[in-house]
């Protein structure tokens, strides 16, 4: 590809490559500044002896992509919050401790049953000046009001540190925060929350206010409750209060990117712009007012739906496309991407590591590559027959592009996505065209029925529309077993594939036959290192006992037959599943005692019955029996007492605490996750 040749590209590449390098081995900060500053030297040099020698200018390439690794580096590192002094995680040095903190309320999230859940900055700890983000969980109250971002409290409670997923191959939900440099998270009650009298005037303040005026404007109309979270979501990006079902309804149907504000939102509303501002003289002076009232536009939508990374990376983005179709001269969409996003990890590289941000880019990549090729294809001349077959291609080249993530992260493939988008990608134009002047109307507190109801009806239909097509859940594919490994070489085989599909000739047709030995071997590599593992395991599933049994890909499922008859609706075993490419299942009940690898495993549960002749190597403890541990320690010494999560809590520290008197190994998958034998 061309592009390739950008300059700027190859230095995108190598950026992203210092990023990835500093994310998984977390070089120190010293020698990073030390090899950084050394570069940065030997490329100055290189840049003033480089003239007319080829080996000068090599040389002044090669530092100026070493240069760029360690930029790469460098930057992921100094945007580690970890790294800053002040952070407040460095006063937590003790779990069990209660901390006073300040914090102020940044952004709200999606509730859960039990816990609303915001985002707050840390102004201090225990009266010391403090920064960094914290995941605040505060307990629901019938009685409680409202509360506001940009709202200070004071608490004092445990700071706890992310765990590890409680179970194998679940996702790693401390890490995804981490990522966002949410390092750690607090429950509180709110008897334990006082608020303080000032509040932070912040632009997240107004924000909120903006878009809370918003919303209780359209609540006094008789927005429909179903239909405005819809709205709210599509034009706000806001979807904390959209229900389950529904969203279920949306990933189903292969359209749950419309409900995130994204690229195609941001598109939309663009080419929105466009059209008002049509009239405008094609001068110069035109063309730059015209610029700066769509990129000024643009970002105060970004402002009032909150400023998330998929809105601001999406602005961001289309503020470059904007950039370079009114610049009056010919320019590269390929190159006003790799700028963009060369921009945005620069202010944010963890944003690399954000679905969100993977899908947006490689969506649109492909979109930019490979939909001018399937659109030469075809060329109807009717108008209607060319909108619709350029939505099918549009639709067609990005779900190509984000297949490979799409499997690897989410392991279910809708497949009827062509379909959904050839009936949603039309209205969704004069849905988000309508919702925005119904949010403008809404802003200054005048919302005419002529246009709210209109807007109401449309939601309503797409809701419909999304419902039927979700109905039709043969055609979802879910629980795909895919690793890292097939995703990279599915890419592979994708991209080769369209090389040739482009132009035919032998050394691209050699490029697709390696690409599908690289699939194919992912493929087969996979399933026969799966095929010689074995393991033991005792997961950790609340109120019941879940032990797992795997040779190979044959699984072996002990539990109660209340729990066995709904394992299908158990995630983190489906989970376990899906990652280990496992296709036969066997159900049995829980004995007493297993053997695995010359291992005894005595269980005990609610009946406190064991008996005395065994010595099991590991003792596991369910459903809360009542019996004299130390007694039974005493007797039977086994080098392993593991409790799972169908005990009190009560009773798992009370064997904690005789466990460490007899200085016997103690596991509570409640406390430390999922306990396995191998």
């Amino acid at each position: 590809m061309k592009t390739l040749q950008f300059p700027l590209t190859r230095i995108t590449l190598f950026f992203i490559a210092g990023i990835l390098f500093a994310f998984y081995l977390k070089p120190n900060l010293n020698p990073i500044f030390l090899c950084l500053g050394l570069v940065f030297l030997c490329f100055v040099v290189s840049y003033f002896l480089s003239g007319t020698k080829s080996k000068s200018q090599f040389s002044f390439v090669l530092l100026s992509y070493l240069l760029s690794f360690t930029v790469g580096i460098t930057t992921l590192q100094v945007h580690n919050d970890y790294y800053d002094s002040q952070n407040y995680i460095h006063a937590v040095t003790h779990p069990d401790d209660s901390y006073f903190l300040a914090v102020t309320l940044r952004e709200k999230l999606k509730a859960t049953p039990f816990n609303d859940r915001y985002i707050a900055e840390v102004n201090a700890i225990d009266g010391k000046k403090a920064s960094g983000k914290l995941l605040v969980n505060i307990r629901k109250d019938s009685l409680e009001k409202k509360r506001f971002i940009g709202s200070r409290f004071l608490l004092y409670e445990k700071v706890h540190k992310h765990k590890s997923p409680f179970n194998p191959n679940q996702f790693d939900y401390g890490k995804y925060l981490e990522n966002k440099s949410i390092l750690a998270q607090v429950y509180i009650n709110t008897k334990n929350l006082k608020e303080r009298k000032e509040v932070d005037e912040s632009i997240w303040f107004y924000s909120a206010k903006i878009r809370d005026r918003i919303i209780e404007n359209l609540e006094k109309s008789n927005f429909n409750k179903t239909e405005l979270s819809v709205v709210i979501a599509l034009i706000l990006g806001q979807q904390q209060d959209i229900s389950p079902e529904i969203m279920m309804d949306y990933q189903f149907a292969g359209a749950v990117h419309i409900l995130s504000v994204s690229g195609l939102h941001v598109g939309y509303i663009m080419l929105f712009l466009n059209f008002l501002l049509s009239g405008m003289p094609k001068t110069q002076k035109g063309n730059l007012l015209k610029l700066l009232i769509i990129i000024f536009s643009l970002w105060s939508f970004a402002v009032i739906a909150g400023l998330s990374p998929s809105i601001v990376r999406s602005v961001t983005m289309f503020s470059f496309v904007a950039i370079g179709i009114h610049s009056l001269r010919k320019t590269n969409n390929f190159h006003t991407l790799i700028v963009s996003m060369l921009l945005i990890l620069l202010f944010e590289p963890s944003f690399l590591f954000d679905v969100g941000f993977q899908l947006s880019y490689m969506a649109l990549f492909f979109i930019l590559w490979f939909q001018p090729i399937l659109s030469r294809l075809w060329k109807p001349k009717n108008k209607v027959n060319k909108y619709f077959w350029d939505i099918l291609t549009v639709s067609f080249a990005a779900q190509i592009g984000t297949l490979p993530l799409s499997l690897y992260y989410f392991h279910q493939f809708p497949g009827l996505f062509f379909i959904t988008n050839l009936v949603i990608l039309p209205a969704l134009g004069i849905i988000m065209a309508l919702g925005l002047v119904v949010m403008i109307w809404a802003l200054f507190g005048l919302v005419p029925l002529v246009l709210v109801k209109p807007l109401e009806f449309s939601i309503w239909c797409l809701n419909g529309v999304i419902n039927w097509i979700a109905s039709f859940e043969q055609f979802v594919f879910k629980n795909i077993p895919f690793n890292i490994y097939m995703e990279l070489s599915l890419y592979g085989l994708i991209i080769t594939s369209i090389f040739l599909f482009e132009k035919r000739n032998y050394k691209r047709t050699v490029l697709v036959l390696g690409s599908v030995f690289l699939f194919q071997f992912s493929v087969l590599g996979t399933q026969y290192y799966n095929q010689n593992q074995q393991e033991w395991l005792v997961f950790h599933s609340k109120k019941s006992s879940l032990f797992v049994k795997r040779e190979g890909t044959k699984i072996n499922v002990y539990a109660s037959d209340s729990l066995l008859e709904h394992l299908a609706a158990h995630k983190a075993f489906q989970s376990y599943l899906t990652a280990n490419f496992s296709d036969t299942i066997e159900k049995n009940p829980i004995s007493n005692l297993f053997y695995f690898k010359g291992n005894k495993i005595l269980v005990v549960d609610s009946l406190a019955l064991y008996s005395k002749n065994i010595k099991p190597d590991v003792l596991i403890l369910t459903a809360s029996p009542q019996l004299n541990l130390e007694r039974l320690l005493n007797y039977h010494k086994p080098n392993m007492v593991v409790a799972d999560g169908s005990n009190y809590r009560s009773y798992v520290e009370r064997w904690k605490r005789t466990c460490e008197k007899q200085k016997i190994p103690f596991h509570a998958t409640g406390e430390k996750g999922f306990y396995s034998i191998k």
